[in-house]
């Protein structure tokens, strides 16, 4: 929405600058096509620094958010895929009848 957004304000200023008769831009309408960031700033961190889960693999709090995920859900069908070979598995019941060899 935000790329909508500022697409579309790009475009109003591109509109605005070149329907301008006049050939010096004043000051406000110089000022108007200074790019604004907005809350685009990624400098300013809370909390302590997200680590890879291989760095830390006993502090699950200190993980990167995807890693994190990416390890439970292995963890879950590790889970249910065990169950399930475990509960469902090859049943031995099969007896082998030796046969008489005939001569």
């Amino acid at each position: 929405m935000s790329a909508w957004t500022a697409t579309a304000r790009q475009a109003a200023n591109l509109a605005r600058f070149s329907s301008s008769k006049s050939t010096s831009a004043s000051s406000s309408q110089a000022a108007s096509l200074i790019h604004r960031r907005g809350l685009a700033g990624g400098g300013d961190h809370h909390g302590p620094p997200k680590v890879n889960f291989w760095e830390d693999p006993l502090s699950p709090s200190k993980w990167k958010e995807e890693h994190f995920v990416i390890v439970s859900v292995t963890g879950w069908g590790l889970l249910f895929y065990g169950g399930y070979k475990f509960f469902t598995g090859e049943k031995k019941d099969k007896k082998e009848e030796v046969g008489e060899a005939s001569h």
